[in-house]
């Protein structure tokens, strides 16, 4: 063989045929398990992808959605503009999806109806395989107006539409999960601040909250959930508000880190230590302004990523003619730190 064969020989691209015979399969069954398709073994799969990955097998995109009858790209709509709760969704989503070599195309609606029309008959166009619509807020939302059918998965803000599936965080679990932490740590008069009170994420969080301090025989402080906004400027403001309500206050319970940030800063002004004093927590694990608090933020992290790569999950065997249906919530985390630790023990008195 000459030198020029050899080198053509060299560059000629890996085919499905050369993969399937190093696997020892025929080459349908090779096709069926690099494209995750078929009731394939999981040791054919691997063998399969091992097979390629030694050959840098790369598949003709086109060919591969020609004899499929699949784009395989996915769209993902938010209204989550700042990208605070949609952006580990759609990572999560992509964890998911890379395996099987799908593409996210994601589009910001800003919450504007009509801009979500927009981007749902463009997606549409592209011949996208199925839709994932997430956002900011676990507000219930109409479905999507669909001109063609495609599977769609909820995540975060439930469809209003039962025959839908909605995957949510259970934030009446991580609620719960706050409670008990801080009462395992001594505390036994603590105030929950959150966010407006037409909200469903302060809502389902506020009555588990008095649920779980009422089962344990505790009490909230000041007698009455601390409803507002969520900024750390109401964090701030609530702090002086139930202090006053309640000067014996020993934990602030808040229903989102960036109230928790506020809440700090006014706890530091009155002259009340965190945790030495005053226990002080959040919800949403945001990383930034949890590590930013000073002490770093006790919080309960909603597994978004994961509530992602659940929701890639689901539409993928929605789009193999396995749909499901109704709302599924997914366990919360609960992340602690430095501003919940254990309370002093009170001095003992003279004589004692």
């Amino acid at each position: 063989m000459t030198e020029t064969a050899r080198g053509t020989e060299r560059r000629r691209a890996a085919t499905i045929g050369d993969v399937a015979a190093l696997a020892g399969v025929s080459p349908g069954t090779a096709s069926k398990a690099l494209n995750g398709r078929g009731n394939l073994r999981a040791e054919t799969r691997e063998r399969v992808a091992e097979a390629a990955r030694k050959l840098g097998f790369r598949p003709n995109a086109a060919a591969r959605s020609l004899l499929s009858g699949r784009s395989y790209t996915v769209g993902l709509i938010t209204t989550d503009s700042i990208g605070r709760f949609s952006i580990p969704v759609l990572l999560g989503a992509e964890d998911a999806l890379g395996a099987g070599r799908i593409a996210v195309f994601l589009c910001d609606t800003r919450g504007d109806a009509i801009r979500e029309q927009h981007y749902v008959r463009t997606l549409l166009d592209r011949r996208i395989d199925g839709l994932i619509v997430t956002g900011r807020r676990t507000d219930p939302r109409p479905p999507v107006d669909l001109p063609a059918p495609v599977p769609v998965v909820y995540a975060l803000g439930p469809s209003t539409d039962p025959r839908d599936l909605s995957l949510v965080p259970d934030d009446a679990g991580g609620a719960r999960l706050m409670v008990e932490h801080l009462l395992a740590t001594g505390r036994r008069r603590i105030a929950h601040i959150t966010g407006p009170a037409h909200h469903t994420a302060a809502a389902v969080r506020a009555e588990e909250t008095v649920r779980a301090l009422a089962q344990a025989g505790a009490e909230l402080s000041g007698g009455q959930v601390l409803y507002g906004e969520w900024s750390e400027a109401w964090g701030r403001q609530a702090v002086h508000v139930a202090l006053r309500a309640d000067p014996d206050v020993d934990a602030f319970f808040c229903g989102s880190d960036q109230i928790a940030r506020g809440a700090a800063d006014a706890l530091r002004e009155a002259g009340r230590r965190v945790p030495e004093d005053i226990a002080l927590a959040g919800y949403d694990n945001w990383e930034v302004m949890a590590q930013a608090t000073r002490p770093p933020l006790t919080t309960v992290d909603m597994n978004l990523a994961e509530l992602g790569r659940t929701a890639a999950l689901r539409l993928m065997e929605a789009i193999d003619g396995r749909p499901s249906q109704g709302v599924q919530t997914l366990p919360c985390r609960l992340v602690v730190r430095d501003s919940t630790g254990v309370r002093a023990a009170a001095p003992a008195p003279d004589g004692g």
